[in-house]
């Protein structure tokens, strides 16, 4: 059901959330508040829905905040999207302009859950540090997408203004990746990496973010190189299962390599053993953002890869 509150305030929107639950008998187990931040310009219902699809699997209050013309009166117009609508959340979607553009934190405190963790997510163009920004100050976890942020150098933003508790989804986009990467290495584990080799489309984040967990993991120089996936996706909301199309790790007995076949499938090859298939689907950004909303600690092993980037060397560069 979604419920319309033109012209409203947070007051508002709070008794209209307290009623909903009374009529329509909605359970009020949130394990968390989960604040989302785009402009009004963004596709909204691509936004909505991947939080509807990450949120099945933890139940939680949902605060999208789409920024208006910032020099238009001072006004906010609200949705609230319950029971069948929202899936296992409860939303509030919130239109803002005039000076409540520059008060996100202000909008937002009066409807947060009390006693459950609080996690910003900013879909698209995110602050370049954002723990310092209004929605992050008052966060646990911060997670960016820099697949969708055209605003620069997100990766190199993302390390200079990384605080604990930071994550990207370009990240999470590797996890499966990194797991076989990490099963070829058990492998062969006696013979130790002493150089790698890791090739991608030149504008992918996620294969600069796994050259640097590489780095930082191995201790061995990294080249990234460059190259093109293997297919056309027809889902901007998805990459493919893996974005390196190959990965070369240079060991004294020979090469261990994990190359792409197909969009769906990579190739392990280890000297004297047989070649082996993975199965690499391609992941949503409602798949990456539900990984991320798991673990609501520190995710140390994503600060070691955003420090890596500073040894990873752009074949280009030589």
């Amino acid at each position: 059901m979604i419920i319309s509150l033109p012209d409203t305030t947070t007051s508002q929107i709070a008794n209209a959330l307290i009623q909903a639950q009374e009529n329509f008998s909605l359970s009020s187990g949130r394990v968390l508040t989960l604040l989302v931040a785009a402009r009004d310009t963004e596709d909204s219902d691509t936004i909505l829905e991947t939080v509807r699809a990450a949120t099945r699997e933890h139940p939680a209050r949902v605060l999208v905040l789409l920024l208006g013309d910032e020099t238009a009166p001072t006004s906010m117009n609200a949705d609230l999207i319950v029971a069948a609508h929202s899936g296992a959340s409860e939303m509030v979607v919130m239109r803002l302009f005039g000076d409540l553009t520059h008060h996100l934190g202000a909008v937002v405190t009066p409807l947060l859950l009390p006693d459950t963790p609080i996690v910003a997510w900013w879909p698209n163009e995110a602050p370049a540090c954002p723990k310092e920004a209004e929605l992050g100050s008052i966060a646990q976890r911060r997670i960016t997408n820099a697949h969708s942020d055209a605003s620069g150098d997100q990766l190199r933003a993302r390390t200079d203004g990384y605080q604990p508790g930071d994550s990207d989804l370009a990240w999470s986009r590797i996890t499966p990746w990194r797991g076989a990467v990490a099963s070829a290495l058990d492998r062969y584990h006696d013979d130790p990496v002493k150089s790698v080799h890791i090739d991608g489309p030149a504008d992918d984040p996620s294969v600069d973010i796994a050259a640097g967990w590489l780095a930082a993991c191995l201790n061995v120089d990294v080249t990234r190189g460059t190259g093109d996936s293997t297919s056309d996706s027809t889902n901007d909301s998805a990459v493919h299962g893996a974005p390196i199309t190959r990965l070369t790790l240079h060991c004294g007995g020979g090469d261990v390599t994990v190359e792409v076949v197909d969009d769906n499938t990579a190739r392990i090859t280890v000297p004297g053993s047989p070649d082996s298939y993975v199965a690499l689907s391609a992941r949503t950004d409602a798949e990456c953002l539900a990984e991320e909303l798991r673990h609501l600690d520190n995710d140390v092993t994503y600060a070691r890869a955003l420090r890596g980037l500073s040894g990873v060397t752009r074949a280009t560069e030589q």
